[in-house]
């Protein structure tokens, strides 16, 4: 169908809502409701059970049907080994990742920058047996939610964070009344200063967690180390010495991808 007076053709619709909702599945490794489905996603629950069947056909959500709940697809565990090829990330970041979760204890991840939202794309388990569980492949957060976040929106230019702060309702979503602006303010003000950032339980209450943002050829904060855990394990007297192995590995990383 074109387009008239600028109004966007519908092809161009479908896949938006198509790429939304894997998106939301996603984000769940243990599956997600259809009800939870068209909450999040806006949509009527016929458009969303249409789309979820027309995925299902093509292999890359499956329904689980003892839960009920519907879940990534084997197409989509192919297509992404084939991206990883072009990503090698893994292969720079995993052992920074079981560096941190040897030293520490805590559980060790890897963030990525997409658009104005950060994506957890790896962990390492730490050897600490009680661990936070805000954390996890998949899980996406607005910039200046979490600590990756936080780690990655307070190197960006000031002109890019004023943007995000000026409308910060609208970009932060259901995370802004956890995180004011103001406060958030102060937090990129202390990441700044100090190198690496720190949640204090905003997110869910006792589970903190601390960031280090790893920066692209043209020095951009693109990616970020993060730990998590619980409360007792990042009091302020531990976190100098999280910060420190932090930066450390996000120096070596960031090296590297420059090539230095």
């Amino acid at each position: 169908m074109a387009a008239h007076n600028g109004a966007p053709v519908q092809g161009a619709q479908v896949v938006g809502r198509v790429a939304a909702l894997l998106r939301l599945v996603g984000r769940k490794p243990e599956g997600t409701s259809l009800q939870r489905l068209v909450r999040e996603s806006g949509l009527t629950r016929p458009t969303v059970h249409r789309l979820l069947t027309s995925l299902a056909a093509e292999g890359l959500l499956e329904h689980d049907a003892g839960t009920g709940k519907w879940v990534l697809g084997p197409e989509v565990f192919l297509l992404g080994s084939v991206a990883a090829a072009r990503f090698p990330m893994e292969d720079i970041a995993r052992p920074s990742l079981r560096r941190l979760a040897a030293e520490t204890g805590e559980s060790a991840f890897f963030s990525i920058r997409r658009g104005d939202e950060t994506v957890c794309v790896l962990r390492e388990e730490g050897s600490f047996p009680v661990r936070s569980f805000v954390l996890h492949e998949g899980v996406r957060f607005p910039l200046g939610v979490a600590s990756a976040g936080t780690a990655i929106m307070a190197f960006l230019p000031e002109e890019e964070q004023e943007a995000l702060l000026g409308d910060w309702a609208a970009h932060a979503g259901g995370f802004a009344v956890g995180h004011p602006a103001e406060l958030v303010r102060d937090s990129l003000e202390r990441t700044r200063l100090t190198g690496y950032s720190v949640n204090p339980g905003l997110v869910l209450e006792g589970s903190w967690g601390m960031g280090a943002a790893v920066f692209d050829r043209q020095g951009r904060p693109a990616w970020a180390l993060s730990l998590t855990g619980i409360e007792p394990r990042f009091r302020a007297e531990r976190q100098e010495f999280l910060g420190k192995l932090l930066l450390e590995e996000a120096h070596r990383m960031t090296a590297k991808l420059q090539g230095a």
